[in-house]
């Protein structure tokens, strides 16, 4: 059976699982080429209008595949291109939900810090242990979780490699919402299919403005979101989102 598997649970929503139990779904290189094959395709299906990214009810992802790294090389690092792949979920035009339910740590706290709604169970962690085997995230777990919760909560986790619990997380900014682990993966698809309904180009021009924006003076950050606001007055679901406002019934949005 695949190591990731794609469901379409509803209209307009894909959901990826990942599927390596036996290894709490450890991300080899074999994984995140599975993943980011799913990624390049649904961003360009259109009848694709939100993912949800779960690893399960047990555990999200518990990391690097250690025993496929722990004899490479720099040489043979580099050329993996990983970046590449991981570029693939960063470069969603999507919006992602990221459904985790246990441990999300190392790779799989990246993996989750690539999506844009984090839901998270009660039971779940967070962390980048790579200090503790002599090196240090390489996918971001530097930039992302700085940029999530700070320098300081940031330093903590990443030098001492100590997990947060989700309650924790939450508060420091890298959750979205906290629920009962079993409620977990209806509430990340009740998210999605909330956001399926809404008018697709509205919603990738938002997440491409936030997204473009952090980086960015907030002179020029302003003048990004002002020029996408503008656009979407030459869109059809604008008229039709106003038009059904104003006769008091439930818009039909089709992304044009």
């Amino acid at each position: 059976m695949s190591e990731v598997l794609l469901e379409r649970p509803s209209p307009g929503v894909a959901l990826i699982r990942l599927n390596r139990p036996e290894a709490r779904n450890a991300l080899s290189q074999s994984v995140r080429e599975q993943l980011a094959a799913h990624f390049t395709v649904l961003s360009n299906a259109a009848d694709v209008r939100c993912i949800v990214l779960t690893g399960g009810e047990e555990v999200f992802a518990a990391g690097a595949d250690i025993r496929d790294m722990a004899e490479r090389g720099a040489v043979e690092m580099l050329l993996r291109n990983t970046h590449r792949l991981w570029a693939a979920i960063a470069q969603c035009p999507k919006p992602v939900v990221a459904a985790v339910n246990g441990y999300a740590l190392g790779g799989g706290c990246e993996l989750a810090m690539h999506a844009d709604i984090i839901v998270a169970g009660e039971g779940a962690s967070f962390g980048q242990p790579e200090v503790r085997v002599g090196i240090m995230p390489g996918a971001g777990g530097t930039q992302r979780l700085t940029r999530a919760v700070g320098k300081f909560q940031a330093m903590h986790m990443l030098l001492t490699g100590l997990p947060v619990k989700a309650a924790d997380a939450l508060r420091m900014g890298l959750a979205s919402e906290v629920v009962a682990d079993d409620e977990v993966q209806a509430r990340a698809l009740a998210l999605a299919e909330l956001i399926a309904s809404m008018p697709p180009l509205a919603v990738m021009q938002i997440k491409e403005v936030l997204l473009a924006g952090q980086d960015a003076s907030l002179e020029a950050a302003m003048m990004l979101e002002r020029k996408s606001f503008q656009l979407l007055f030459d869109s059809a679901d604008q008229k039709e989102g106003m038009q059904a406002f104003l006769e008091k019934r439930k818009p039909v949005y089709v992304g044009a």
